[in-house]
């Protein structure tokens, strides 16, 4: 029996490195993880993954020449010409060659996009935007990142910053401060982390709150409390789809994408989340854009990554 062709798909973030067999059919056939070296500045990382990626081909009884290539989604931005890292704080990376590193180690070709970008293939191939040409992928987690794609292709931008929607300046003034050296960015105000300092300058307006028993805060116990009827938690989760709602306006009056798709751990709050913003988007969005553009929430959850990588290498190997 001949085998058809797959492609390998690796999500490598800060701790861990999700790694997938993946057929022409977008399917997950073996799937299995990694920590995430850091030691001597991250040189090992790539030994490591193409170590354990040549261990699984052999123990599922592959050959290499059974896989197409491999797709590497990585964080923070990177060049597109080259494949090199431009910089991974997580990682300790600063114009790091992680395509020529890869294709040293591993003997098939190899592609590499920023995470967020990658997420978004996934979603357009076999999750929410599945279908679709015109999409954009707004991950709600630590940051805010989203990956944009029109006509089929990612926009990566000349500085390989396409995406980074998290740092749209939302407040002029009075903005909490953001890793980017600014403040007001979107980021601050819809990540997870946004969302409990936000929290935390709303209580002091609440002497009693529920949230007040808890030693610490997190974006999962600010929603939860807001479904029970704490009023400092609704108040903090309105605001929160509220400049959710005018950053997904902006985005879509800017590009009029088919689907905007919203992802990340903070996606879990689910139709909580999700019926608001769309309130909000439709509030502020040019007319033609709230009638067109559907928003929803993603549907891939952590195998978004290794499902998008993988979908790189289809584009390049097609049947």
């Amino acid at each position: 029996m001949t085998i058809k062709k797959m492609y390998i798909g690796v999500d490598l973030g800060g701790t861990t490195v999700k790694i997938a067999f993946v057929n022409q059919m977008g399917m997950i056939l073996h799937k299995w993880e990694i920590a995430t070296n850091l030691d001597n500045g991250g040189r090992n990382i790539v030994s490591d993954i193409s170590t354990s990626i040549k261990a699984e081909v052999v123990k599922e009884e592959y050959q290499l020449t059974d896989f197409y290539g491999i797709g590497v989604g990585a964080p923070g931005p990177f060049n597109k010409e080259d494949g090199s890292v431009i910089e991974a704080v997580n990682l300790g990376w600063v114009h790091y060659p992680l395509k020529a590193s890869f294709e040293k180690e591993i003997n098939l070709p190899v592609f590499v996009d920023n995470d967020a970008n990658v997420a978004a293939f996934g979603e357009q191939w076999q999750g929410a935007g599945a279908g679709t040409s015109d999409l954009v992928a707004i991950t709600l987690g630590t940051g805010v990142g989203a990956g944009v794609i029109c006509n089929g292709e990612i926009v990566n931008g000349k500085a390989g910053a396409g995406g980074e929607v998290g740092h749209i300046r939302i407040l002029t003034e009075g903005g909490l401060p953001c890793n980017c050296g600014g403040s007001g960015c979107l980021e601050t105000l819809v990540s997870a982390t946004g969302l409990v300092r936000n929290t935390e300058i709303i209580l002091k307006d609440y002497p009693v709150s529920s949230l007040k028993r808890h030693e610490k805060l997190s974006s999962y116990l600010i929603f939860q409390e807001a479904a029970k009827g704490d009023p400092a938690a609704e108040k903090a989760v309105d605001r929160f789809c509220y400049y959710l709602g005018i950053g997904l306006a902006n985005i879509g009056t800017m590009l009029n994408p088919d689907a905007i798709v919203i992802g990340g751990g903070v996606s879990k709050a689910g139709e909580q989340l999700l019926a608001p913003t769309i309130k909000y988007f439709e509030e502020f969005a040019f007319t033609p854009v709230k009638n067109s553009t559907v928003i929803s929430l993603a549907q891939l959850g952590n195998d978004a990554g290794v499902i998008g990588a993988a979908a790189m290498v289809s584009k390049h190997f097609l049947d």
